[in-house]
């Protein structure tokens, strides 16, 4: 790592944080250290690692790497996002209660009502399009408050600052936590604006090749990263070492990804907002979008997901998922190719029919993950999957 790390630009820290060169070998890229087990010199006596579920070199480089880039002094890997949150829920002891924001991930609905529940912490879902909602969903028994901004796949946007504020104000011990998935640490530094744990998806925008499965939590607080550690090691939900180096891999790139992301992003959603066979368009970047002076304030850019209400429902969403021909239909996103999906039926079909209802995830609403390609291919691609669902209305 090159000397005045804190001086070096985002991409410069995207490329060397995290990465020393082989002190045996000289390798410029370190080893992927595959072993479950490290030999001791005496019983009890190691070089900081004794077992890989509790400690792996390539994945301390990488959990190193993620906290320089979001300003946070540590960082903790685990295999998924999901086991991300379940992890972090099990902070709050039973009988305890967590706020979140209604328009979350599916995942984390589904967490927070099916297994959370079970083990005795409850959870209101609030809207927190004005942020001051929060106060009246904060009770005494409350200890984390989780905000996902923009949220999927409303792309909805939460105030982070006020909500952190207001969250503190209520009860300092108030845990807050921010999903960063879909703005990526390039886009968004909430602990920046007073959250306590920033999480992401690494399977998303952080890895972006869709080839690795991962979760991240980055932190400031020494007694909750002591208490989260002690929970990745027991509940052992940790990524394996060549996940952690194709994820560090991954994000070398990530500053070059993202600006191209948010190119093709912007270039699809002002096609969107022009044809006649849409009925409304999200995304930050553009002024129609209710909250894009905020995405302005508390973003450095807006991202790679765009989301679209097509005229119609069901049959012309799946007809034009059908005709897209770069546009892959699948589920995922932030990966270099482009992605369609429905929501309603595929991310967020865990959520009850009247959760989607209220938070507008119906069957004419499509969500673009736009990847790297070239911006005016997508675009075109766009155009003639909408046009055949027009011509199926003659």
């Amino acid at each position: 790592m090159p000397h005045s790390e804190n001086k070096l630009g985002f991409g410069s820290l995207s490329v060397h944080a995290g990465q020393i060169p082989d002190p045996q070998t000289g390798a410029v890229i370190p080893p992927i250290y595959l072993s479950t087990t490290f030999a001791q010199s005496a019983a009890g006596v190691h070089q900081g690692y004794e077992y890989s579920r509790s400690g792996n070199p390539t994945r301390d480089n990488f959990e190193l790497a993620v906290a320089k880039l979001e300003n946070a002094k540590y960082g903790l890997a685990f295999a998924s996002g999901s086991v991300t949150t379940a992890t972090i829920s099990n902070l709050v002891s039973s009988g305890g209660h967590i706020v979140s924001v209604n328009d979350v991930y599916g995942g984390t609905f589904r967490y927070f009502t099916k297994v959370a529940k079970n083990n005795g912490v409850s959870a209101t879902f609030v809207d927190l399009f004005d942020p001051i909602s929060i106060t009246n969903a904060i009770r005494p028994n409350t200890k984390l408050v989780w905000i996902e901004t923009p949220t999927n796949p409303t792309l909805r946007l939460v105030d982070i600052e006020t909500v952190a504020k207001l969250a503190h104000t209520a009860n300092p011990e108030i845990i807050v936590v921010v999903d960063n998935t879909f703005m990526s640490p390039y886009f968004q530094k909430p602990l920046n604006l007073g959250a306590d744990i920033v999480v992401h998806s690494v399977t998303k925008y952080i890895n972006g090749h869709s080839d690795a499965i991962m979760g991240i939590a980055l932190l400031n607080s020494e007694k909750i990263y002591n208490d989260l550690k002690f929970l990745q090691n027991a509940i052992g939900g940790v990524p394996s070492a060549f996940d952690c180096y194709l994820a560090h891999r991954g994000l070398k790139t990530l500053h070059l990804r993202m600006r191209q992301h948010e190119k093709n992003a912007m270039a699809v959603a002002r096609f969107l907002e022009s044809s006649p066979y849409v009925t409304s368009t999200i995304y930050p970047g553009i002024e129609s979008h209710p909250q894009h002076e905020l995405a302005k304030k508390q973003q450095s850019g807006f991202g790679g997901m765009v989301s679209f209400r097509i005229k119609g429902g069901l049959n012309e969403s799946n007809l034009f998922l059908r005709s897209v021909r770069i546009f892959v239909l699948a589920e995922s996103l932030g990966g270099v190719e482009s992605l369609a999906e429905l929501p309603a039926v595929m991310t967020h079909a865990s959520l009850t029919p009247e959760a989607r209802k209220e938070l507008g995830v119906d069957e004419s609403l499509i969500r673009l993950s736009c990847g790297i390609e070239d911006t005016e291919d997508l675009v075109q691609d766009v155009k003639q999957a909408l046009e055949i669902v027009g011509k199926s209305k003659i």
